[in-house]
């Protein structure tokens, strides 16, 4: 029933095929009226959006997103021009506007969502970050994307043997679907912080594509602190043999706001690692956080060592925590696996313990969220992204206060 081999087209630099003479490839690889989908690792690809059927709050994929906001996205052209970008580049690093037959893009995954194809088919020039050397760093900032609904594409691409950062910044108002690829050669270090600060009433559906080459490593973060809908996909591939992934996700979540995360990683190579912590806060009738972690180890990936957990503090009532995680193994020859979810209000023994040493209830409470999301913000090991982000977090529990 796997998808790939008959629904899996060519990139888009390729010599286009009529789509209308063939009907909808999803419908025909397992959609609607067939047997549904039983793995993660079966979901339908493509990267032509007429290939996908309309979608439908019973998909597996849209089941918890609220449609009726981010709909367009899926079924109505898109602005795929080119935008205003802010960036500052240290070592060496560069960013470049490539048009869509560069090599580098398609190399790291397949759109599985008609979002995503929709903006895989119609953006016109790719924003290209390239890391070679040691040290090297680049910051993109994006503030002007504006309120019409707009495709975009974005490769990330870590040389041999480089080492270096990459932090996308987005901030003010948008109505974007997007793909963000991520390659890493052979021995290359990165690490990528993908920061959501959007404005009250953005709608963002992305999925981040990352493929890990032989002895790579991966450090990457998705941080969500505003945002009307925020949808941030990554699925990661550990393609090369001792390939290692570190991934982290931190949010907040504010009343009416819905912010969502599904995460697959696929250990398609030998001795590969992985290890996955979400964490979020939700306060405010109405916030809703969604994650969905899925970590595929296939038959190749004997020596897998991987572990996924999500944890979710909910301070109000009204507030909502869906989280679902999954693991598909198909060797027994691994070094261990694991996975773990909780969703809970505050521990009142951490409150009594503040408020008993004098502490006001109020900042008791701050210092104990500070500290729940505080875990996973100095994992990122970047000093000025780490005070950044506790000023946010610190700033978000001031409003809510």
């Amino acid at each position: 029933m796997s998808a790939s081999v008959t629904a899996t087209q060519a990139p888009a630099s390729a010599v286009p095929i009529d789509h209308s003479r063939l009907g909808s490839l999803q419908h025909s690889a397992g959609g609607a009226g067939i047997a549904p989908i039983q793995t993660r690792s079966e979901r339908f690809s493509s990267y032509a959006v007429s290939d996908f059927e309309s979608v439908a709050q019973t998909d597996a994929e849209w089941k918890y997103t609220p449609l009726a906001k981010v709909r367009s996205l899926t079924t109505e052209p898109l602005d795929g021009s080119i935008y205003d970008v802010t960036t500052v580049l240290e070592g060496a690093a560069s960013v470049d506007w490539v048009s869509r037959d560069d090599a580098r893009i398609g190399t790291a995954g397949i759109p599985e969502d008609r979002a995503a194809a929709n903006a895989w088919s119609t953006f016109d020039k790719a924003l290209v970050v390239t890391i070679s050397g040691d040290d090297a760093r680049a910051t993109v900032t994006r503030t002007k994307l504006g309120s019409g609904a707009r495709a975009a594409h974005t490769v990330i691409h870590a040389k041999a043997n480089s080492r270096g950062t990459v932090i996308l910044g987005n901030h003010g108002s948008a109505v974007l679907s997007e793909n963000l690829e991520i390659v890493l050669e052979a021995d290359a270090d990165l690490t990528v912080v993908s920061l959501q600060e959007w404005a009250d009433d953005a709608l963002h559906l992305a999925s981040h594509f990352a493929k890990l080459g032989r002895a790579s490593k991966l450090k990457y973060v998705s941080v969500s602190l505003g945002g009307d809908v925020v949808r941030v996909n990554p699925s990661i591939t550990l393609a090369g043999e001792r390939a290692d992934a570190e991934v982290y996700g931190v949010y907040f979540v504010d009343a009416g706001q819905h912010i969502e995360h599904q995460v697959f990683v696929n250990h398609a190579a030998a001795n590969t690692v992985s290890h996955v912590t979400y964490k979020g806060a939700l306060q405010g009738e109405g916030a809703h956080s969604v994650w969905i972690g899925d970590v595929l180890i296939g038959r190749e990936g004997t020596g897998t060592d991987s572990y996924e957990q999500n944890r979710n503090l909910l301070l109000t009532e009204g507030a909502r925590a869906d989280s679902v995680p999954n693991l598909e193994i198909e060797t027994g020859d691994i070094k261990g696996a694991g996975h773990a979810s909780a969703s809970g209000r505050f521990d009142d023994e951490q409150l009594f313990y503040l408020q008993a040493r004098g502490i006001p209830e109020d900042e008791a409470r701050r210092l104990v969220v500070r500290g729940f999301l505080g875990e996973v913000v100095q994992k990122i090991g970047i000093p000025d992204i780490e005070n950044h982000l506790d000023e946010a977090i610190e700033a978000e529990l001031a409003v809510n206060a």
